[in-house]
């Protein structure tokens, strides 16, 4: 069943496949699950956040997942077409609920996840059959998250679409290693590590790419991913702030000061604001710097998917933070 905001396939601009559900935030901060006594409830699911944060920059955006036959269901796809993002390409799962993930909140720097996707989730079970083909070569990004890689069916669904996209337009793998979803390490290094060859955009912290390339070290990761095919490699590195190379030039952005609220959330905006920089055309060390913005301006809110800004608000932050700037050095 697949129905919501009529978009065309020739006409999304940034497609984003793999996780979704609700994400439930505490309302009181400092303080254990087990103390807090009102929550929030949100859309969650990285790929679909990036969705939503590419939507926030003025974008046709839409995002292939699955949802449950349930309430939760519901609400991620009503909150979907709120935010903007076209719920053509859900697939409805009769037999696996709909996810919920719970967070604590300490801030400046400590913010557990508590997932609730056994004995699977309806994203997991994306099939070939359900990947929309004519969205996937028409998309100019196309964004799959390395959890989707984790289980089948879910696997081979990514990699069709791989397949199908042919590295055409800008297609970024956001590596996101999460241990609870993966039977190994060695399983995860495997599967993240082979679809490096079909992207040309690589994002990920240093323990992402220890897993995708088997590097930590910054600038020996972002060669390691050069060397595997990507043009463009994106090393996080907390607050070092952003290192990004390409055969050219080496990029370091610091990081934006700001207040944190709650970390998680950054990662999205980011993505979806890359997504933006790249169809706007921008150089590289402007468009890594106003996804870092972009990042920080969410690390100051309290939640994630309604917490997107738009253009104007990351071109303020920025001005009032020459300090973000970035330094290039050219490699050749």
């Amino acid at each position: 069943m697949r129905k919501g905001v009529a978009m065309s396939a020739a006409n999304i601009e940034v497609l984003t496949i793999g996780r979704s559900g609700v994400d439930i935030y505490p309302l009181q901060t400092g303080v254990g699950l087990e103390e807090v006594t009102s929550f929030g409830k949100f859309l969650g699911g990285s790929p679909t956040n990036i969705a939503v944060a590419a939507a926030r920059l003025g974008h046709t955006s839409a995002a292939i997942t699955g949802v449950g036959d349930d309430p939760f269901g519901r609400f991620v796809r009503m909150e979907m077409r709120r935010l903007g993002v076209s719920d053509e390409f859900v697939v409805e799962n009769k037999d696996f609920n709909t996810p919920v993930t719970f967070c604590e909140i300490f801030p400046p720097d400590d913010f557990p996840l508590y997932f609730y996707r056994e004995p699977s989730a309806p994203d997991l079970q994306l099939r070939p059959e359900d990947i929309p083909t004519e969205a996937v070569k028409n998309a100019k990004v196309f964004s799959l998250s390395g959890t989707g890689l984790s289980v089948e069916p879910s696997r081979s669904a990514h990699l069709h679409a791989l397949n199908i996209r042919n590295k055409q337009g800008w297609t970024i793998a956001d590596l996101d290693y999460r241990p609870m979803f993966w039977a190994s390490e060695e399983e995860a290094s495997t599967h993240i590590g082979s679809v490096l060859e079909h992207v040309n955009v690589a994002v990920g912290n240093r323990d992402e790419c220890r897993i995708a390339v088997g590097e930590v070290e910054p600038d020996r990761a972002a060669d390691a991913l050069l060397e595997r095919g990507v043009e463009l490699a994106i090393v996080k590195q907390g607050p070092k702030g952003t290192l990004a190379k390409t055969a050219d030039e080496r990029i370091e952005v610091p990081v934006t000061a700001v207040e944190t609220v709650n970390g998680l959330g950054a990662g999205d905006s980011f993505g979806g604001s890359l997504a933006h920089a790249l169809i706007m055309g921008w150089d590289f060390p402007k468009a890594i710097q106003f996804a870092s913005t972009a990042g920080a301006i969410v690390v100051s809110r309290l939640e994630c998917s309604t917490a997107m800004p738009v253009e104007s608000e990351v071109f303020d932050l920025i001005a009032k933070n020459p300090g973000s700037a970035p330094v290039v050095e050219a490699r050749r």
